[in-house]
């Protein structure tokens, strides 16, 4: 078979060897992942030795994930592919919790802790307590609902980078909430971080012209019965990247303020030292269908 200087036929004997693919949603996202590669080599001009480097990138990406990072992810996050994902799902309900990326450090399991309890095992930081409720749309309070937190610590680093600085669970926690949906804990105030840079989607950004950091956030992950889960995060209100996340993942509802607060019964409460910075967030949820 001949093939026109467009490779217009090349494309159509693609398309004609997923006809039989059973399932419908597959030979859909199939299809139609072959139509764009096409079209991008086509309009581009692919050339032979940009895509034997494009292989050559995308497998140094898969040799750089290991059990504790994930730089697929990574590189979907810089590419703003998470973040358009989310947003194209992410048709919630008005008044529930707007949703944002994973990211690539939710690798390891966060321990069980009691409400209360300091997620920072290390100690150093600016001390801070965040507290909130997890709540149905209507204001319900949603007992023993699930909150799974993960964070930076106040130099930027997960504790899956530092294995032998941080202690395991560093900066994790998962907590349930009380009968009236509340939950809070004890940590530092996180940093700003730069994204792992010593791999190919640092060299990525570098060839770019892209800086590779993040405004300063806590990830969360809400669930419970009869609801849908919420992945989100909080972001430290006044901090630097709010407007160039690498990621793309800022949304204006999630920025809230970590207030310096000056209140020796607060402190005592909460068992820190006065004066401290406090964090409030509500983690609404939306009714499963």
């Amino acid at each position: 078979m001949t093939t026109d200087a467009t490779g217009a036929d090349i494309t159509e004997q693609a398309f004609a060897s997923l006809r039989a693919t059973a399932d419908p949603r597959l030979r859909e996202l199939l299809t139609g992942l072959v139509r764009h590669l096409h079209d991008f080599a086509r309009e581009t001009r692919l050339t032979q030795e940009e895509w034997e480097r494009a292989i050559a990138f995308l497998t140094a990406t898969g040799q750089a994930c290991t059990d504790t990072r994930q730089e697929f992810i990574l590189l979907s996050d810089v590419l703003g592919l998470s973040m358009l994902v989310e947003t194209v799902n992410g048709d919630r309900a008005p008044g529930a919790t707007e949703a944002t990326v994973l990211g690539p450090f939710h690798m390891t399991e966060s321990p069980v802790r009691r409400l209360g309890d300091d997620i920072d095992l290390v100690g150093g930081g600016e001390t801070c307590v965040v507290s909130g409720r997890v709540l149905a749309r209507d204001g319900t309070p949603l007992p023993g609902a699930v909150v799974d937190v993960w964070q930076a610590d106040d130099k930027g680093y997960y504790d899956v980078q530092q294995p032998g600085v941080q202690p395991a669970g560093n900066g994790r926690g998962l907590f349930t909430a009380d009968a009236e949906g509340r939950f809070w804990f004890r940590t530092c105030v996180p940093a700003a971080y730069p994204i792992p840079t010593d791999g190919p989607v640092g060299g990525l950004l570098r060839a770019a012209g892209r800086h590779p950091y993040r405004p300063a956030h806590i990830h969360f992950i809400a669930t419970a019965e009869g609801h849908i889960p919420v992945t989100t995060h909080i972001f430290v209100a006044g901090g630097e990247y709010l407007d160039s996340d690498a990621v793309f993942a800022v949304k204006q509802s999630l920025v809230h303020d970590f207030a310096e607060t000056d209140d020796p019964s607060l402190a005592a409460m909460f068992g820190v030292p006065n004066p401290f910075r406090l964090a409030r967030f509500d983690l609404v949820l939306e009714r499963a269908v």
